[in-house]
């Protein structure tokens, strides 16, 4: 299988002893006072941490706080002379990339607003081709694979390497806790994709609130991403944007020491003999699952055909709504996710009717 990116391996530029990789500061740099106060609570927690900041800031409406502009990469360089942390910010176009340069920010991420745009992305793609950069890609903010694919790959065809990506969750019109919902499979098929991308995630996106960083930052982990992006400002009631997703660097602090670092592989023969005997199991159900699939597809077949006979629609739509309902009536009785039911019942559904409108119209 062809390598989708050529890429450094990620402990030879951003992890940190084998640790979770962790990026904070506040969403927007402010002023130089709110930026050094700041970033000397946060290095007072780890020096490893690398300092991040806003420099721009692209708002859904103008008339917002837009960013403070240029002079605040001045203040991420005197943050780093005072504490010794590494600094990162965003560039959403080629010229904030040429002023992120000029000023030697070690990390640079392209947010979600701009990774769906390639016309964007390439501009920022040929000012950074021949440098050494580290880029951090954002999803975009609609679930499109492909787009944060292609973003990942438009970086790497210039010529950069030490690239990674970040997962910050997806705007989504329905009603859940989350600002963006976080739709870990998304990620995890970028991963499986390209095995050797470094994933960090951004819960502070994600939740848009700070009650949930905790749960968040924690299944990242427990996903075997590289590490955490956490907005902190020393007082996150007067931040200009984002107050309500910010932490301070003491709630930092406690988020960061709760958090239960797990290894990807283990080097205890019992646990392997013992996970490789669980595996196998899983393996053998799966193939009574596929087994039972293609069953019910043979029946699923059947029913098409004597419709067709018939002269009898395809969607009945009050028969589907009982079983469904039943169905998830007798998934919580076992104890299992009724809305992962509920999904799996909508896809073999709509499979279904593939299957019939194939033999109504063969």
């Amino acid at each position: 299988m062809k390598k989708l990116l050529n890429l450094t391996p990620v402990n030879e530029w951003l992890k940190i002893n084998d640790e979770p990789v962790i990026i904070s500061g506040p969403c927007s740099a402010e002023s130089e006072e709110q930026m050094m106060t700041t970033g000397k609570a946060i290095a007072a927690i780890n020096k490893n941490i690398i300092f991040r900041a806003g420099i721009w800031k692209p708002r859904t409406r103008p008339n917002a706080f837009e960013g403070i502009g240029t002079i605040g990469l001045k203040w991420l360089n005197m943050v780093k002379q005072e504490t010794g942390m590494l600094t990162a910010t965003e560039i959403a176009n080629a010229s904030h990339a040429e002023e992120a340069l000029k000023h030697g920010i070690d990390i640079l991420w392209i947010g979600a607003r701009t990774t769906v745009n390639p016309f964007s992305v390439q501009e920022i793609a040929d000012v950074l081709k021949g440098t050494d950069s580290k880029v951090l890609v954002k999803n975009p903010i609609n679930p499109d694979l492909q787009l944060w694919l292609g973003a990942l790959e438009r970086i790497n065809q210039a010529g950069i390497t030490k690239l990674g990506a970040i997962h910050r969750g997806f705007s989504t019109h329905e009603s859940t806790p989350f600002r963006n919902v976080p739709r870990w499979e998304m990620a995890i098929e970028l991963k499986t994709m390209i095995p050797d991308l470094p994933m960090i995630c951004d819960p502070s996106h994600i939740c848009g609130n700070t009650e949930f960083i905790p749960y968040i930052s924690q299944k990242a982990l427990d996903l075997d991403m590289q590490g955490l992006m956490i907005e902190s400002h020393f007082k996150p009631s007067i931040a200009l944007s984002d107050a309500k997703q910010q932490v301070t660097p003491a709630e930092l602090k406690v988020i960061l020491s709760k958090l239960v670092v797990r290894k990807a592989e283990s080097t205890n023969a019992e646990f392997k003999n013992k996970l490789d005997e669980l595996r196998e199991t899983i393996n053998k159900i799966d193939d009574q699952l596929l087994s039972v699939f293609m069953n019910r597809m043979s029946v699923v077949a059947n029913i098409g055909k004597y419709k067709k006979e018939n002269n009898v629609t395809i969607l009945q739509t009050t028969r589907w709504e009982e079983l469904l309902k039943d169905k998830i009536t007798q998934a919580k009785a076992m104890g299992l996710d009724a809305d992962f039911v509920k999904q799996l019942y909508i896809l073999i559904h709509e499979d279904s009717i593939r299957k019939q409108t194939e033999i109504m119209n063969g």
